[in-house]
């Protein structure tokens, strides 16, 4: 795992790239989103960013994480609750989402990322990314 030095080296090389400027609220929001662990919305990052930076709208964290997303700096989790979910991706990986809490957690499966593709769809096309998402009730749920 890269460290947050590193990180934002990569976020700003590109940026760069993809010929954004790098403002101070797209680095305040990319920072935010690589410390946390819990695939928050934009609203959760909204709240979080508005202690540092009390101007800023969900509007703007709603742009900034679809141009980021857009581009391929952030991942989109692809959840069944109305609010999308964001990660910064450190390594490939899929997700397990408690259905009561909507705790997301993630776990590696390298069996699934290196298997070829059944063959009814092994002529479909190009094939950019593999992802998982396994719906369920986390132990602490299970508890209650």
């Amino acid at each position: 795992m890269d460290t947050p030095e590193e990180q934002l080296k990569q976020f700003g090389d590109a940026c760069r790239e993809a010929g954004l400027k790098l403002t101070h609220q797209r680095l305040e929001i990319f920072s935010e989103l690589s410390r946390s662990t819990d695939h928050p919305t934009a609203e959760a990052l909204h709240q979080r960013l508005r202690r540092k930076i009390p101007t800023l709208s969900l509007d703007t964290v709603y742009r900034t994480l679809a141009t980021f997303a857009q581009y391929g700096m952030i991942n989109k989790v692809e959840t069944v609750e109305s609010q999308a979910r964001f990660e910064v991706t450190h390594v490939r990986h899929h997700h397990l989402i408690c259905g009561t809490c909507n705790a997301i957690m993630d776990f590696q499966w390298p069996l699934v990322d290196e298997a070829a593709l059944p063959e009814e769809v092994a002529g479909w096309g190009k094939v950019d990314n593999r992802s998982v998402v396994i719906y369920g009730t986390c132990k602490n749920c299970l508890r209650r």
